[in-house]
């Protein structure tokens, strides 16, 4: 089944991390459109759908007015709460200082990692230098100031209102590569300045770079993306609890200890330390004492060093990451690069979990020393602990990894930076204008892959000076036939389904059956989603909803939602099943997929509520909940919902266009029109919002706009078959049948498996009297869908 551009699978609540981080809560707030079929439709003008459009409230219960003036809520039972008290959680937690006397070595270590000052109070050493003397810094058009005042330190900079204020500093995050300082705000906020220090550069510069931020912007220092309560506090400290109170848009955030401590990664360990002093002498095992094992180790590096969704905000030492999250993957947005490498700040745990050596059983530990955040060992000899062709350092496992020599494999000199293993299958990406990070997924250089789809590549990000063509040349005089792998292959297929040039979802279904990594899989799925009425893909993943792993098992279930009526009650089956998942992240992807009212006194439910309840201090979250509300008949808590989320973020075109869909949907044309208007407005090389705009100025009566819209779109994005579709039905409309033609053959190239096209097409040359190229026109339709009732009645009116 042909993909179809902009029409929207049906709801998740929970949708995909946002797709950028950008000035706005980042366009990919779009992914919320999956959650508004029925709005924006495909829009019809010589011929109309013979079914009525979709309601925002279809389905909701309704009831008479005199039912509704005399009945009276049943009382239910109180529930418990689904996360234990903070007070009784506190209690068990020593403190790091704690571990000092028996484990003095690991905790020196860890004392001076960046772990160990992931979070601290200013201290007059170790800030001494970023505040004194005095130094005045330019950052695009602004000036900042840090300095001590009374002995404390101060920064002066473009804040709250526009003016330019003192604010003390009261918290530090970060150590190396850079610090960033935190002022704290009325209501328990705390925010996170984007002025930051360099330690090694003895420079203070702008996290942003170039991008001079300001005032009233959601990126902006001062704005929800960088209030420390929600988008830093839980990484940067251990088992914290944010506490944000949505009546009185306040918080109240309480942690166990400030800091990475050694309770963060080996769980609360006041028990042990009590233990121990009852029995100071014995060699024996404490029996309070969890370990770990290797994958509850990695999960619990993947609670911080990962792009997820949060479900519970109250992870624990030894819960599986699926308890706990929703992990970001390659997916259709541009977050990763179609080969898995990152683009956008993903952190290590997403990319790691996609490689090869995830798959072959390594793990975070087995590189670095989790005391001091480094490598164990430096440079190649720590890939060649393993790749001797003998077994490795990996416990338990039985995999031999390949020899590699790093001279010959890199045809490179042994002293050199292409030697380096890391340069070329770790590449690095900087993040915050200072901090290098290296890519995880362990991916193949490939310039083939930067010429066909601009997938950067290792050879020409060291040699700059050199393009595409050079390093293709390389590494085909050297390779030869061996880079034509699997990963080039399915690199290829994602970079495809995105561009939306595929036209079946055969190949990526092909892909997903021989893929061995969870993670891949998950993501296959995710990129099938456009193909879910093509019933082998809609079969495909109720198999998959029953996967072993919950990654896979989490993408199925929210693919499944997208499949409708074509499975019937099997789906519905699958989806209630899965509802009692042992795993959270299934559990709430499949109570937000049912498409009924799901029993608010359930396990699911209440996880769900509660995950939308976490995120509700963000403009996403208000999305997410008034997505909610609309998708369950309550349009007057959607509008209220959409209306925050546009007033938290103003200068968001995606937060723009989804309320344009809510507001289309409610038979609120101006107010639609106004919003797209703006949209365009923030994001003008958006295709998508000239389309919908489009769409707008038709439902206001002005054809004339519509068309110069549609045209815009076509001209941004090419591909956007459903543009060129519409663009023809409007140019037909006027009475421009060459123009309608014209546009309606692109709109086929573009979408060659959608029936509706060449039959729309068919329409006009029968109204010019052109009866072979209507013939041709219906004749191409029903190859595409046999069952095309206008198309074979409109080929019987023709005389075969």
């Amino acid at each position: 089944m042909a993909k179809k551009r902009g029409d929207a699978p049906a709801p998740d609540p929970i949708p995909q991390e946002a797709a950028r981080k950008s000035r706005g809560a980042a366009f990919a707030i779009v992914i919320v459109a999956l959650l508004f079929v029925g709005t924006f439709g495909w829009w019809k003008i010589a011929h109309r759908d013979r079914s009525p459009a979709a309601s925002p409230i279809e389905g909701a219960a309704q009831s008479s007015p005199a039912t509704a003036s005399t009945s009276k809520p049943t009382p239910r039972p109180a529930l418990p709460p689904l996360l234990e008290p903070e007070a009784q959680i506190f209690a068990r937690y020593a403190g790091s200082q704690s571990c000092r006397g028996c484990h003095a070595a690991q905790f020196d270590s860890w004392a001076k990692s960046n772990h160990g000052n992931a979070e601290r109070l200013p201290d007059k050493v170790m800030d001494a230098a970023a505040f004194s003397p005095e130094r005045t810094f330019h950052h695009g058009t602004q000036d900042s100031v840090a300095t001590l005042k009374d002995g404390k330190p101060v920064v002066k900079t473009l804040g709250f209102g526009g003016a330019h204020e003192t604010y003390p500093i009261t918290r530090v995050i970060g150590h190396d590569p850079l610090r960033q300082y935190l002022v704290e705000r009325p209501g328990g906020r705390v925010q996170t300045l984007e002025v930051a220090f360099d330690p090694k550069r003895n420079q203070w510069f702008d996290v942003y770079g170039d991008e001079d931020r300001k005032p009233g912007e959601w990126g902006h220092w001062t704005g929800r993306g960088m209030g420390w309560n929600a988008m830093c506090a839980s990484c940067h400290n251990t088992r914290l609890r944010k506490n944000y109170d949505a009546a009185s848009d306040t918080y109240r955030t309480r942690m166990a200890e400030m800091s990475v401590g050694c309770e963060s990664c080996h769980g609360p360990m006041k028990a042990h330390m009590e233990w121990r002093k009852q029995h100071p002498q014995t060699k024996e095992a404490d029996p309070t004492v969890q370990k770990l094992t290797r994958d509850q180790t990695f999960d619990t590096c993947g609670s911080c060093h990962a792009r997820r969704r949060e479900l519970t905000g109250d992870f624990v030492p030894g819960d599986s990451f699926a308890q706990h999250f929703q992990l970001t993957t390659v997916d259709e947005s541009d977050l990763y690069f179609p080969d898995g490498q990152i683009r956008d700040e993903l952190y290590e745990y997403g990319s790691f979990h996609g490689s090869k050596m995830h798959t072959a059983g390594v793990r975070c530990a087995d590189c670095h020393d989790p005391h001091a955040a480094k490598p164990r060992v430096m440079g190649n000899a720590l890939c060649l602990r393993c790749h001797t062709g003998a077994p490795g350092q990996i416990p338990d496992s039985t995999v031999i990894a390949p020899i590699i020599d790093p001279v010959a494999h890199s045809f490179h000199k042994a002293d050199s930076t292409g030697a380096q293993c890391v340069a070329c299958h770790m590449p690095v990406t900087t993040y915050m204008q200072r901090h290098p990070r290296h890519d995880h997924g362990f991916t193949i250089p490939d310039p083939l892959l930067t010429k066909e789809h601009r997938v950067p590549n290792a050879c020409n990000k060291c040699h700059t000076d050199k393009d595409t063509d050079w390093a293709l040349a390389a590494t085909e005089k050297w390779w030869g036939e061996k880079m034509k792998r699997p990963s080039r292959e399915r690199a290829q297929t994602v970079a495809a389904a995105r561009a939306g040039t595929l036209t079946s979802g055969v190949p990526l279904l092909t892909l997903l059956r021989n893929e061995p990594n969870g993670y891949w899989k998950a993501s296959l799925i995710r990129l099938l989603g456009a193909w879910s009425a093509d019933a082998e893909v809609a079969r495909a993943f109720l198999e998959y909803a029953q996967h072993p792993d919950p990654l896979v098992r989490t993408a199925a279930v929210q693919a499944l939602e997208s499949v409708g009526g074509q499975l019937g009650d099997a789906a519905q089956k699958v989806l209630a099943r899965r509802t009692e998942d042992n795993e959270r992240a299934v559990r709430v992807a499949a109570v937000s997929a049912l498409r009924a009212v799901p029993d608010a006194t359930s396990r699911a439910f209440r996880e769900l509520m509660h995950a939308l309840d976490l995120a509700a201090d963000q403009p996403m979250g208000q999305l997410q909940k008034g997505a909610w509300a609309q998708a369950h008949g309550d349009a007057a808590g959607a509008l209220a919902h959409f209306e925050k989320a546009v007033a938290w973020d103003p200068n968001s075109g995606g937060i723009r266009n989804e309320f344009a869909r809510l507001l289309s949907g409610m038979g609120r044309a101006e107010d639609t029109l106004v919003q797209m208007q703006e949209a365009v407005r923030l994001e003008p090389k958006q295709a998508e919002f000239r389309f919908n705009l489009a769409l707008a100025w038709n439902e206001a009566g002005n054809m004339r706009n519509a068309v110069r819209e549609f045209e815009e779109a076509v001209k941004i994005d090419p591909r956007h078959a459903r543009a060129w579709y519409n663009l023809g039905l409007a140019h037909s409309a006027l009475g421009k049948a060459a123009e309608a033609v014209t546009a309606l053959r692109k709109g086929e190239a573009a979408e060659p498996r959608d029936a509706r096209i060449p039959y729309a097409r068919a329409t006009i040359h029968a109204r010019l009297g052109q009866r072979a190229a209507a013939r041709e026109a219906a004749l191409r339709a029903l190859t595409i869908q046999p069952d095309y009732q206008d198309a074979q009645q409109l080929l019987r009116q023709l005389g075969q």
